[in-house]
């Protein structure tokens, strides 16, 4: 654990990967940015809170408490779009999902880019990458769980009202069919809206990391946040972010999608 690395083990073939969570901005950065709530609003909010129990089922997880303005640890490092004629943001994000600029000037050049991506992406990724190869070595086969959530309606990437639960496996590439499968029921079984492989269908983390041939089973779950917090039609920075759920509606189902998670990689052989 760093001051901006959290890290906590657990011996369960799982891995609960945090990229977006985080809001902190170093001090030299925040200044240039166009204010402090709006290099903050793209967050995916109380992820991390949402998610706690993962660990009392022994699951590892890995989180970067970076904002995602500072340094996006689920983009292509080389640049390259994950979503090519779509709208979306880089790995350094000069706009927000609303196409709000971030910063006061310019933003960071390529020099800079490279500079945060050694700083923090790279040491964000290498904690997964360990994990993921201590498990392994214990298991035959681990599950990577890439945990975000995003407004439900944002209509700069996406039409109407996404659903609840947006399963990503890159069109079945990431991780065995058995566990999408899985994951698909416990979320069908909600009676909620869900898609699998539909606006979202992984990012970087579940594409560089799946390879169910060698026992690497990569999954992300895009959560619509209604879900678990009130959220305004118009976030502004009164009345964004709201507080999380005390019970939030969507956290049974969650269990259920974490353990059949642990379900799938205890029993898959």
């Amino acid at each position: 654990m760093t001051d901006w690395l959290e890290i906590h083990r657990g011996e369960a073939p799982l891995v609960v990967a945090f990229p977006h969570t985080g809001t902190q901005i170093p001090p030299e950065l925040e200044a240039r940015f166009a204010s402090p709530w709006l290099a903050r609003k793209d967050a995916d909010w109380w992820i991390d809170q949402l998610y706690a129990f993962a660990r009392d089922l022994g699951a590892t997880t890995v989180r970067t408490r970076l904002s995602r303005s500072v340094i996006d640890c689920n983009r292509d490092p080389s640049g390259a779009s994950l979503y090519p004629g779509q709208a979306t943001t880089g790995l350094c994000p000069t706009e927000s999902f609303d196409g709000e600029p971030l910063y006061r000037g310019e933003g960071p050049d390529q020099a800079e880019i490279e500079q945060r991506r050694i700083a923090w992406f790279d040491p964000y990724h290498a904690a997964i990458t360990a994990e993921l190869a201590r498990l392994r070595a214990i298991h035959p086969h681990v599950v990577l769980y890439d945990a975000h959530s995003i407004r439900s309606h944002i209509p700069r990437l996406f039409e109407g009202e996404l659903p609840q639960f947006n399963i990503g496996t890159n069109g079945g590439a990431t991780c065995d069919p058995a566990l999408a499968q899985a994951v698909q029921s416990a979320c069908a079984a909600s009676g909620l809206t869900h898609v699998l492989d539909g606006r979202f269908r992984g990012g970087w983390t579940t594409r560089h990391y799946g390879e169910p041939q060698n026992g690497i089973h990569a999954i992300q779950m895009e959560l619509a946040v209604r879900g678990y917090m009130a959220e305004p039609a118009d976030p502004t920075p009164d009345s964004w972010p709201t507080e999380l759920d005390a019970q939030p509606a969507i956290l049974p189902i969650l269990r259920q999608v974490i353990t059949a998670c642990l379900a799938f990689a205890k029993g898959h052989v």
